[in-house]
């Protein structure tokens, strides 16, 4: 006698998980960047995301073909290189209604993107934004890219001799509103830090080590899987508790810090640095500065602020997407011009 297949489990909207993937990945085997995609589909799925309501973007690079990987049914739009950030901006300007997922790479943004990536982290545009950071060029051989710590060293024994630019430090200073690192191999830790991305009101600046398994995963190499794995500084035990769960997590008394989310979620930190708090701008670029003085890695919540208005409220933007908005409304009449030349007077 046949039996039925079990129907599959769906989460809070009634969707599979195999709702939120994507085509097959085309890159190297091994490659921390479909790890990260694979977080990205857990996470979405377990809070509940409408497919249709992500807009997925991103510019040039193995890490920007990574969108392709998940969540099929979402927008998508890939750009030309380094210039995401301003076709992220004007993507929920348009409409606020969708939620903006932008996929980087450590040569997208820190080379030629730079200029963007500086002026959408002082906006607070609300963006999920992700740097899949291996420290090189993997879609041209390797070279070294501007993430790449001082003193690693490429496949073919040359040395780099220039500083990195840090984009975790970078992102603190001019304005995001939470900020993190984490590693393609540590799944718990990754996938927590996503699910309170997603519940965030601002610009999430996520900046994920992931390791180029042909170019740049050997001795020498600061973002390989072992030397991260040797070097990581884990800051906090991350647990994240979505809204509609009920969830009770015991911690030592003392060593937690709580932080409700836009959507009334919550964040859990457990400290595993007793003077660390991540809601104080100078601790973050304090650490930061000395864990690369020592040679660490720090991995988890970097900086967080529920509090700050986003570019949204600044400009008073409408909740319609403003393509649905009637020409009177877009289009004031030659008595509201009237009005504001004559205050320009």
């Amino acid at each position: 006698m046949a039996t039925t297949p079990a129907a599959p489990k769906t989460n809070r909207i009634g969707l599979s998980v195999i709702e939120y993937r994507g085509g097959k990945s085309t890159l190297c085997a091994g490659c921390g960047h479909n790890a990260i995609s694979e977080r990205i589909i857990d996470a979405l799925y377990e809070m509940g995301v409408q497919p249709e309501r992500v807009a997925k973007l991103s510019g040039i690079g193995c890490s920007s073909k990574s969108p392709a990987y998940f969540l099929s049914r979402a927008h998508s739009f890939n750009s030309v290189h380094g210039r995401m950030p301003s076709v992220a901006t004007g993507t929920v300007l348009a409409n606020r209604g969708l939620m903006a997922l932008g996929v980087s790479g450590d040569g997208d943004t820190a080379s030629i993107g730079i200029g963007q990536f500086i002026h959408l982290m002082r906006r607070n545009l609300p963006i999920v934004y992700i740097i899949e950071d291996n420290g090189v060029y993997g879609l041209t051989k390797g070279q070294f890219s501007a993430t790449a710590d001082l003193g690693s060293k490429l496949k073919t024994g040359v040395i780099n001799e220039l500083p990195p630019i840090d984009t975790c430090e970078l992102a603190i200073s001019l304005g995001a509103t939470f900020v993190g690192r984490s590693f393609s191999g540590d799944k718990r830790q990754l996938h927590a830090m996503l699910k309170a991305a997603i519940a965030h009101r601002g610009t999430v600046l996520l900046d994920v080590v992931s390791p180029c398994v042909t170019f740049n995963d050997h001795e020498g190499s600061t973002k390989s899987y072992k030397y991260m794995k040797d070097h990581e500084e884990p800051l906090q035990d991350i647990n994240f508790i979505p809204v509609f769960e009920d969830i009770s997590v015991e911690y030592d008394p003392g060593t937690t810090l709580e932080v409700s989310m836009h959507d009334g979620s919550r964040l859990r930190l457990r400290k595993l640095e007793e003077d660390y708090d991540p809601t104080k701008k100078i601790h973050a670029i304090t650490r930061l500065t000395e864990a690369r003085e020592k040679g660490e890695i720090l991995t988890g919540v970097l900086y967080l602020n529920t509090q700050a208005p986003t570019f949204l409220d600044m400009l008073n933007i409408t909740d319609e997407p403003l393509a649905t908005l009637p020409a009177s409304v877009v289009r004031p009449g030659r008595e509201v011009l009237e009005q504001v030349m004559e205050e320009m007077r």
